[in-house]
Order: C-alpha cells, then sequence, then structure tokens
C-alpha cells in the first residue's frame, strides 16, 4: 500500500492506495471531500486538480499534452506543480505522497 497526504485548509487527511491505482482512484475511494472526479478519470474535465509538493514532483509521471490543456480549465488557479491526479499512476517510489488541494474544483 501507498500512503498518501492530502492537505487541505492547513490540515491534512492520510489514506492508502495500491500500487497501479490512479491518485484520482485512491482518493474515491477514501471519501477525499475535495476531489470530485467528475469525468471518472477520463481526463474530460479537470474536478481532480491537485498541487503535487516540491519534495515529489521528480516522483511524478510526465505531463501530457491533454492533461497540460486541461489543466487551463481548472476552476482553481494552475500552479507550476499542479496536475490532475487521474493521471497519476501510483508506483512505490509515490510512498508517502504530499499534495495540497485546490480551494475548489468548481
Amino acid at each position: 500500500m501507498i500512503q498518501i497526504t492530502f492537505f487541505e485548509n492547513g490540515q491534512g487527511q492520510i489514506i492508502q492506495g495500491k500500487v497501479g491505482q490512479s491518485l484520482m482512484q485512491a482518493a474515491a475511494a477514501a471519501d477525499i471531500e475535495g476531489i470530485a472526479a467528475d469525468c471518472g478519470g477520463t481526463l474530460t474535465c479537470a474536478t481532480c486538480h491537485v498541487m503535487v509538493r516540491d519534495a515529489w514532483l521528480d516522483k511524478m509521471p510526465a505531463l501530457s499534452d491533454d492533461e497540460d490543456g486541461m489543466l487551463d480549465f481548472a476552476a482553481s488557479a494552475r500552479q507550476p506543480n499542479s496536475r490532475l491526479s487521474c493521471q497519476i499512476k501510483l508506483t512505490e517510489a509515490m510512498n508517502g505522497l504530499e499534495v495540497d488541494l485546490p480551494a475548489s474544483q468548481y
């Protein structure tokens, strides 16, 4: 299992995910309220927007052109460390991952 901490308004919530599962799927399974995931991970919305903390950026998969474009439609302002959690497949190297949730997904 992969340990992930989601931070919202300064509060951290630790959840467990499985290798090969997307970060969005792990968040949905753990009822993380700040992840709406309206499209279910089909990369047609930006309601699973997260900001990956700097220490973890080098562990992330490459940003695809489609993800890059969709982030421009996120409800909260895009940051340099913004990602769509549906596009992050969990690996062993991500154990301890920390991400911040935006103020809003809508």
